[in-house]
This record gives structure tokens, sequence and C-alpha cells, in this order.
């Protein structure tokens, strides 16, 4: 009876400890998907407006890994992780496909033409639903895709240098060489 006040102060220190716990280690882009070692899924969209034929997911099956990206012209993340992906371009490392999501065609085709094109395909998920087949939280997101069309890793956010490093190199150099 006489400890009766303890409950609370037990329950805002467990609370504290889980909130201390999530705060210094836990990754808020590391959000696990369903999808990782799993088929692309289905779809079939046309292309920004000139910029390259329609992509589809039978395009996502080459035999190598490629990348499939997220982008927007709202979409500022968007914009910091662009020259890296016009490197990536020039080096001819990587195939780069682009899923422009929730963007007007003509829209997309301006952001494209003012920062450069780096993509082999591009499709237009005007309204989202190919965005939601893939789990898309937000834009940019980049998706890994296996030689047989199998999604091998998704990064959350902008793709820099050091992610691309330590996560893309690495399954690129095992299984496109």
């Amino acid at each position: 009876m006489r400890f009766r006040f303890l409950a609370p102060v037990l329950t805002f220190s467990a609370i504290a400890v889980i909130m201390w716990y999530a705060l210094f280690n836990l990754d808020p882009s590391e959000i696990p998907s369903e999808l990782v070692s799993k088929p692309v899924p289905e779809f079939s969209l046309s292309g920004v407006p000139g910029y390259g034929p329609d992509l589809s997911s039978t395009d996502l099956k080459t035999g190598k890994i490629t990348l499939l990206n997220v982008f927007a012209s709202w979409c500022v993340a968007c914009l910091a992780e662009h020259p890296l992906f016009m490197e990536l371009k020039k080096q001819g490392n990587v195939e780069i496909y682009g899923l422009n999501y929730k963007d007007k065609p003509d829209a997309a085709a301006s952001w494209l033409k003012r920062n450069g094109n780096p993509y082999v395909r591009t499709g237009m998920d005007e309204k989202g639903r190919v965005g939601i087949d893939f789990g898309v939280y937000g834009v940019p997101e980049t998706f890994v895709i296996g030689p047989e069309g199998k999604i091998l890793d998704k990064i959350i956010g902008p793709v820099t240098q050091d992610i691309y490093e330590q996560r893309i190199a690495p399954l690129l150099q095992g299984n496109n060489s």
C-alpha cells in the first residue's frame, strides 16, 4: 500500500529507457521491407514524355543488378542524390531506371531537362499505384534489383556516396562481374 506511488514512477522509467534506446540505437531510415528477396511487382507505365521508352516490370529483369529510383520533380531530397546518379551513369557501373512518383508529366520532363537524365527508362506513376505495390513511403527511395528481377535491397531517402559504397557497390561487385 505504501508503494502505490511507485507504479507511475516505474512506468515512466520504463518508457524513458525504451525512448532512450530508440533515440540512440535505432536508425529511422532502416525500415524493413517485406519485398526484399521477392520479385518486383508487376507493372507497366508510360515514360516521361521525351525521355525514353516506357517502363515495365519486365524491363527490370536484365540479367544484371540494376537500380530503380523513385523520384519526383517536387522532391528536394531527389535533387540531392541526382548528381550521384548522373556520375554513376557516366561511369557505366549500373543501369538506373526511374519511377516518377505522383508527378505531372510536364513537371517531370522539365526536371529531367534541367538536371539531366541518368535513367535508362522512366515510368510515370501519376497516381502512386505502383508506388503502393513497392511499399513506397515517400521519395526518394531506391530499390536494388537482382538479375532475375528480385528486390535485393531498399534504400529510403537520398542515396549518398557512402550508402552507394556500403550497400550497392558490394552487390554490384558480387553479381555483375
